[in-house]
């Protein structure tokens, strides 16, 4: 019985027209090498599953062809979307990567991180995890380190992912679709993002509130959990006459306690309540009616945070992000409202 002989780098040179060297230049960051034929050669050993013999490699060159990524100590939800899309950057830089889980506090932590950048096993790396500026660098005589700033002390949201610009733009819509009454659902005050979502609500509300010819109200900031319980709790404690109402959520979660609420009162939706949530967790997609909400891409910042990393591993200029790590996912719970032109 035969088996499947695997890929070889001369099988990506001729599947992207170029020669062997290009090929390896590419792979090992050496060289100076277009984008453009950077991402064709990166396609075609991609497209026929091409990978690097990293010891080989070690042994020639004495680099590892390893990175590090630094996580807390339980990779969970957010931190492992981080993950998958820091793996496949590294992947399609033709690098592998280990994780490496931290305890303890700051300063543990970037101890920890000089001490894998002065072992030598490794060319890079990337920490989810607060650290000292100390540990940070551009490489140089040390491997690079970078931080990808997206999680605070514990490891929840914050910086650029815990933002809440669209909240606004979900207000507007609302307002736009002819919606005058408001309610917000928060999370917990614990967690930036929450307060984020918060305080932009009730900015936008007093904002359009002053440009409006009709008045908007707001029947208030309830909750402050992150359960589906407390959303349901605070919706059942509202007057019998507070439709039709917009429901802005913290989350998908407490969403659907808004959702079952509505329910357990008669209270239609998208007829006498329309509902908002956040993170676009998978079971929105399948509520009735289906959940819009904002999408936070934490794969996207994990591919980009890697790519910053490989860029100033290979002396780069660090590479443009592409889209926008939030977007709204508009779906029936909104009824027909659609962001403004």
């Amino acid at each position: 019985m035969s088996t499947a002989v695997p890929p070889t780098s001369r099988d990506v040179a001729r599947l992207a027209g170029v020669s062997q060297a290009t090929v390896s230049y590419v792979l090992t960051g050496k060289g100076s090498i277009s984008p453009a034929t950077r991402e064709r050669v990166l396609r075609a050993a991609e497209s026929i599953g091409y990978r690097p013999n990293l010891a080989a490699r070690s042994m020639r060159t004495r680099r590892s062809g390893r990175l590090a990524v630094i996580t807390g100590v339980v990779a969970v939800g957010n931190q492992m979307r981080m993950l998958a899309g820091a793996s496949r950057a590294a992947a399609e830089a033709g690098y592998a990567i280990e994780t490496s889980s931290v305890d303890g506090s700051v300063a543990d932590r970037t101890e920890r991180v000089l001490e894998l950048a002065a072992g030598g096993q490794y060319e890079g790396i990337l920490t989810f995890v607060p650290v000292l500026p100390d540990a940070l660098s551009d490489g140089g005589d040390s491997p690079p380190v970078l931080a990808a700033t997206a999680f605070d002390e514990q490891m929840r949201s914050s910086g650029e992912l815990a933002e809440a610009d669209l909240m606004e733009v979900l207000v507007h819509a609302l307002v736009v679709a002819g919606h005058r009454r408001f309610l917000h659902v928060a999370g917990s005050q614990e967690f930036a993002s929450a307060r984020a979502r918060r305080d932009t609500y009730v900015a936008c509300l007093e904002r359009l509130g002053a440009e409006s010819h009709e008045p908007l109200q707001s029947l208030g900031v309830v909750g402050n959990e992150w359960s589906a319980e407390s959303a349901r709790q605070a919706m059942l404690e509202l007057p019998d006459d507070a439709p039709p109402v917009a429901v802005l959520a913290a989350n998908d979660m407490l969403a659907i306690g808004v959702l079952r609420a509505a329910a357990e009162r008669g209270w239609t939706v998208p007829g006498d309540v329309v509902v908002t949530g956040w993170d676009n967790a998978a079971f929105g997609a399948y509520t009735m009616p289906s959940l819009t909400t904002v999408d936070v891409d934490f794969q996207a910042a994990g591919h980009h945070a890697m790519r910053l990393l490989v860029a100033a591993l290979r002396g780069e200029e660090p590479p443009a992000r592409g889209s926008a790590l939030q977007r709204i996912v508009w779906r029936e719970s909104t009824g027909a409202a659609r962001p403004p032109d």
